[in-house]
């Protein structure tokens, strides 16, 4: 007679999930999870670096100012939706289970992930399916990051959980950084390749989740706090669109910080965030429970969190504008080509980060997470500064070097950091900590683009129009058109190098370019006249961004440092 063990191995016969109880079965948890994080976080960058062949592939000009909007939500809409429900869907965890909702946002990124591809419309309309179709899976990109902390933290005892944390924030913070180059090289062959790359993987890691996670961590039930729901989602809603508004030109001002409708939603955001934490502070069941934060350990943690998001973010932006914009170009690669390469040449901030988060992780689980939390931001911080010191047109191993410890230094924090945030709340709460932690870092990424971009171009604002008018009239450009091009928007010549675009041929135009003398119009819309041009002003702006980046990252490392007065075991 069969044993149960020998019909389970016979053809046709499924085998069986491994038990919550199996040793193995944290390995498990661990992996699908990773897989999960790794997609989300990917899709939040790869469409970053894609977007060149994304506008010409939906024939849209992304240098038009009417345009200048959809690109900012095809950047933002994922990140600011995954800020607004991270911490929902934790809460839902919690109460329905956190499996159940981490496997459901499998499905759904994978099947928007299919529509995204089969855009069928062009220019404005196709940037609006994609920016509708985004913002869809971003929800299940919520899914994934809210439950995937809670669900490690489930698994894993104690003494291996700062290990297995490691590994999985790693994944999803390198996630951000492997997309760069995954997208350059995608978008080389086909612009939907993009998402279609999401759709095999997706399908494993459904079929994958379904058939073997179970729900081990403690359900408590609830009822869902509506209103707190409601004014959290529509506030931080309306404050991030407002800072994503802010960035443009306003009635002839560089940025549109004055424009009625920013305002409004930057004071009204922050009032309904006001009535969002009163409201959290009188529910019995709380989704935000802000009795958390009286857990220095807990509070601390996720100030360091936003903190280094912001930091990371703002960097990753000017990173790729600097590559893009200055320092290719004056190496000879073709405009077409940087946006390929600027992935490529940031690949050692990446393997920063994959080489020092499983071991950070795993060591912290030994000696204590708050000191390598503590470092991983002193590096960095030390990074921002080797950054201001190096000249724009640097020599690539210095700058590797020194993007290289920002990478360190990230993943050095990244394990360590969640493993006090996670531990530092009781076992029925963890679903909805992971949904605050992923909060902080989400918001964190939307707000370095606003903080960011304006410190740029407040930088650029005092030096760049009088070296465009300068450097425009040098080269027998009239005193009129040049002053003309020179009093644009600099937000214009920021997203012009973004975009890894030579904006001087379309600012001039070809009947200018045809009455300059084909030495001048040679030399205009050549690969070095607009990088060294902008060099300059980029380095003031950038002075102002990593200052401001140092300034964050000390802060972090000493929020990193605080502890409860009563120090869970787990903790530590």
């Amino acid at each position: 007679m069969a044993t149960e063990e020998d019909s389970t191995t016979r053809i046709g016969r499924r085998p069986p999930r491994i038990a919550a109880d199996h040793p193995h079965y944290k390995w498990v948890a661990l992996s699908n999870t990773t897989l999960g994080m790794l997609i989300a976080t990917i899709n939040s960058s790869i469409v970053l670096i894609s977007l060149p062949a994304i506008f010409n592939g939906i024939r849209l000009d992304p240098l038009q100012p009417g345009n200048v909007s959809y690109l900012l939500w095809m950047l933002m809409g994922y990140m600011l939706v995954t800020a607004v429900l991270v911490v929902t869907l934790g809460r839902l965890g919690d109460i329905l289970g956190r499996v159940k909702i981490y496997n459901a946002g499998f499905l759904i990124f994978t099947i928007t992930s299919v529509i995204l591809s089969v855009d069928p419309m062009h220019g404005g309309g196709g940037a609006l399916w994609l920016i509708g179709w985004r913002v869809a899976q971003a929800v299940g990109g919520s899914m994934l990051m809210a439950n995937s902390a809670a669900i490690i933290t489930d698994a894993f005892p104690a003494k291996q959980r700062g290990m297995a944390l490691g590994v999985n924030m790693v994944a999803g913070i390198a996630g951000s950084f492997i997309g760069l180059v995954l997208g350059g090289l995608l978008a080389e062959w086909n612009w939907r390749s993009i998402f279609w790359v999401n759709v095999p993987i997706g399908l494993i890691g459904t079929v994958w989740a379904y058939r073997s996670l179970h729900d081990t961590g403690v359900r408590r039930p609830a009822k869902m706090d509506w209103w707190g729901n409601i004014t959290f989602a529509v506030g931080l809603t309306a404050l991030l669109a407002g800072i994503t508004y802010g960035i443009q030109p306003y009635g002839g001002h560089t940025m549109g910080w004055t424009n009625p409708w920013v305002l409004a939603g930057l004071i009204g955001g922050a009032a309904l965030l006001v009535v969002f934490c009163l409201i959290e502070s009188r529910v019995a069941e709380p989704m935000f429970p802000l009795a958390l934060f009286r857990n220095a350990a807990f509070a601390g943690g996720n100030a360091a969190t936003l903190l280094g998001s912001i930091a990371r973010g703002g960097l990753q932006f000017m990173l790729i504008i600097w590559l893009q914009g200055i320092w290719l170009p004056l190496h000879g690669y073709n405009y077409a080509d940087t946006p390929l390469w600027a992935g490529i040449y940031l690949l050692p901030l990446t393997v920063g980060f994959l080489a020092a988060g499983p071991v950070a992780g795993a060591l912290s689980d030994r000696y204590g997470a708050r000191l390598f939390a503590a470092a991983g931001f002193v590096v960095m911080a030390a990074s921002f500064a080797g950054l201001l010191l190096i000249p724009t047109n640097f020599h690539y191993w210095v700058f590797a070097v020194v993007v290289f410890l920002n990478g360190l230094g990230g993943g050095l924090f990244a394990a360590p950091n969640t493993s006090i945030i996670m531990a530092s709340v009781p076992a029925e709460s963890r679903g909805a900590a992971s949904g605050m932690r992923a909060t902080f870092q989400n918001a964190g990424m939307v707000l370095s683009i606003g903080v960011f971009f304006s410190l740029m171009v407040a930088g650029l604002a005092g030096s760049l129009p009088h070296t465009l008018s300068s450097g425009l009239t040098a080269q027998g450009v009239p005193a009129a058109n040049a002053h003309q091009v020179a009093t644009l928007p600099p937000v214009g010549i920021l997203f012009s190098a973004f975009l890894g675009y030579n904006p001087i041929q379309e600012l001039l135009g070809p009947d200018l370019l045809g009455r300059l003398s084909p030495q001048h119009a040679h030399t205009l819309t050549g690969r070095e006249f607009f990088p060294h041009l902008i060099s300059g002003p980029f380095h003031d702006g950038l002075v102002v961004v990593f200052a401001l980046a140092i300034v964050m990252s000390l802060v972090a490392a000493g929020a990193s440092l605080i502890r409860s007065r009563k120090v869970p075991e787990t903790q530590d």
